[in-house]
């Protein structure tokens, strides 16, 4: 009896052994804080695929830069020594000339727009085109229309905005929009930009209000912003074609399903925060232009498409697509 008793004992902590060491670990990287919407959906998409595995997949999360840049994460995902990242579409442009797409100034009016075309074909295109680059696109999660801040003065226009010394993000079209607004445009890392503006070595940046309020940008000498809503900027749940290819059908269709899910679920978190963030930001001195003269802005950066004739066709589709 008491032999029985012992085999069942042995029996028990070797199936313990084996479901413990069944469980994968996979590692995705952000370069943003535990306060920001990247965070949430991170949070979510690891929920989704531990309870559709059965906890065969753990999402292990690192923020605040702890594996990289961005465009460092994605250069280790192409290379398939990063699991994962949710990274903002900027750097995708190096990956992807078609990308660059996404980027270009004032492409979309409000959010329905941007997401009838990324949950659409034209969306699932552009994401394909990350395969040449032995990446693989998963869902579009939100960053969110980028705005203008900066230490010096209010901008009510483009004429305002003339001159000062901001960050872009590392991406063409992006300086190409700004230096269009006769702007001095640095393209740097978000985390040297953060310094940069703490020492006044640039004047101001760019991004959504989640951004401007996750990172306290009130602390980094930004006394201005401005609601121009240049760009809308995705956030690109990505993962390396090296480990996508490694997953079975079934476990790829929980990925691909789990991060859509995700991203909706932070799309959504995002628009709920929105108007208390933008009020804390008010609440800490800063000045904002809710209503600047857009179209000061539109007729300034018109050039922009004429540079990229690249663009024309998609640009056509989207168009078309909005307007059916």
């Amino acid at each position: 009896m008491k032999k029985i008793a012992f085999v069942s004992l042995v029996m028990a902590f070797a199936m313990m052994f084996f479901v413990a060491t069944a469980e994968t670990t996979i590692q995705l990287g952000t370069t943003v804080n535990e306060q920001d919407s990247f965070q949430v959906a991170a949070e979510k998409f690891a929920e989704l695929v531990a309870e559709r595995t059965n906890g065969e997949y753990k999402i292990e999360i690192f923020p605040n830069g702890a594996l990289g840049g961005e465009s460092d994460m994605l250069d280790s995902m192409s290379m398939g020594l990063l699991d994962m990242g949710i990274i903002t579409s900027g750097p995708f442009v190096n990956f992807s000339q078609m990308m660059g797409v996404l980027d270009m100034p004032f492409l979309f009016a409000n959010n329905e727009e941007a997401y009838t075309i990324f949950d659409g074909e034209i969306g699932q295109e552009l994401l394909d085109t990350l395969e040449e680059s032995n990446l693989k696109g998963l869902a579009y999660a939100e960053r969110g229309f980028r705005n203008i801040t900066n230490s010096v003065r209010p901008v009510r226009n483009a004429e305002d905005v003339k001159g000062l010394k901001l960050r872009v993000m590392e991406n063409k079209v992006y300086t190409a929009t700004f230096e269009a607004l006769g702007v001095n445009a640095v393209p740097m890392a978000w985390a040297d930009a953060l310094t940069a503006m703490q020492q006044d070595t640039i004047q101001g940046e760019e991004n959504p209000i989640n951004v401007i309020y996750s990172y306290g940008l009130w602390d980094y000498n930004q006394k201005y912003v401005t609601l121009d809503r240049h760009s809308y900027s995705t956030a690109i749940i990505t993962m390396s074609l090296e480990l996508w290819n490694s997953l079975d059908a079934d476990t790829q269709k929980i990925f691909k399903e789990s991060a859509q899910e995700a991203a909706e679920y932070e799309r959504a978190w995002v628009a709920e925060q929105e108007a208390a963030q933008l009020q804390t930001i008010k609440d800490h001195g800063v000045e904002v232009v809710e209503d600047p003269d857009v179209d000061s802005f539109r007729a300034a950066v018109a050039g922009v498409y004429a540079a990229y004739p690249q663009y024309a066709d998609y640009i056509a589709r989207i168009q078309a697509e909005l307007t059916k």
